[in-house]
């Protein structure tokens, strides 16, 4: 849905990529344990795609004896702004990125802990008594802010709960009440790890790739914009900005015909188990087509595939988290089997 946005947003945008014309992406990681005294994170092999994130650990309890614990899964908070776009894979479910877990193959089911919050205070009580669902994107939650008593909808808009969204809807300009909340929703389960065994845990979901309807970074026949920040964020290398040029001169308009879809992965929350560290780490990225360019920071960065590139590392400490940058050709013609990996 979301690269239908915004490829639709190429056919009338020739300059720039303007807010209006973004989709923000939402950074989501891996598991965090309750305890990081006995047990360690023995391996983390990590894929990152537009399609799927996936994520196979084995973790060890090196003790003699067995450790109960609880295993967390955060996903990112979500904002229930009318005038924000934030990409989510499913939109009509409160599992909005579609995850899963097995633990040594076998699914587990774990719990789902969800909070709403506006001005940082506790409303979920509130739209519980209404029948309101937490979940700010649905359209059960639209259907159900409709039915609001005029009291409770006036209450709701001066503690900043909802706010009051003016759209045509294709029969005209209409003004309804829209959520206004924050969501915190994280996924949990217990876990046992026997004394002095590995126990294997495997976990995918769906990612919120962002996205610009154009290259923010590159016009008018230079890199300005986002390309400070891009550089440092997305390590853009010679290889990977000749590319963008290459793309700008081949076009009349003098603009790269791409868009932008961005990934951003939390990694830093492997420290958190015994040691801090992750024994042997593998990261795999896939950039879709040939034809895209794909550029994220990482040491030791080969190419192992036509579109995959992997990184591995031992004793890896996570110290910053992955943010990964796509440019997509606008359309058949365009781009051509560059990447980045580093």
């Amino acid at each position: 849905m979301f690269r239908t946005i915004l490829t639709a947003a190429l056919a009338w945008s020739a300059t720039p990529a303007l807010a209006n014309d973004s989709i923000a992406e939402l950074g989501t990681g891996g598991l965090i344990l309750s305890r990081s005294d006995a047990v360690a994170m023995e391996s983390e092999d990590l894929f990152i795609s537009q399609e799927k994130v996936t994520v196979d650990y084995v973790f060890r309890n090196n003790t003699d004896k067995d450790v109960s614990a609880i295993v967390a899964f955060p996903m990112p908070d979500i904002e229930g702004d009318p005038n924000e776009m934030p990409a989510i894979p499913e939109a009509q479910s409160d599992n909005f990125l579609g995850f899963e877990v097995t633990i040594d193959g076998a699914d587990a089911k774990p719990q789902l802990e969800q909070k709403a919050f506006a001005l940082g205070i506790d409303i979920s009580a509130d739209l519980k008594a209404q029948n309101v669902p937490l979940y700010p994107f649905g359209d059960a939650a639209k259907a159900a802010l409709a039915k609001l008593p005029k009291e409770v909808a006036e209450d709701w808009e001066n503690r900043g709960i909802i706010i009051e969204d003016t759209a045509d809807d294709g029969s005209g300009m209409k003004t309804v009440y829209a959520p206004f909340w924050q969501l915190r929703s994280t996924y949990w389960w217990r876990s046992t790890f026997p004394a002095n065994k590995a126990v294997h845990v495997s976990h995918r979901y769906k990612p919120s790739v962002g996205g610009t309807s154009s290259v923010s970074f590159f016009y008018d026949g230079q890199f300005q914009g986002q390309y400070a920040t891009y550089k440092t964020r997305y390590c853009m290398d010679d290889g990977f900005e000749n590319a963008v040029r290459k793309a700008a001169k081949d076009n009349p308009d003098g603009y790269p015909q791409y868009f932008e879809s961005r990934i951003a992965y939390i990694l830093t929350t492997g420290g958190n188990w015994a040691s801090g560290n992750i024994g042997d780490f593998k990261l795999t990225i896939d950039k879709g087509s040939p034809k895209n360019l794909v550029s994220f920071c990482g040491d030791n960065v080969r190419k192992v595939g036509p579109t995959t590139f992997e990184m591995t590392a031992k004793d890896f400490y996570p110290e910053h988290d992955i943010d990964i940058l796509l440019l997509e050709p606008a359309d058949d013609t365009s781009g051509g089997d560059n990447g980045n990996g580093g």
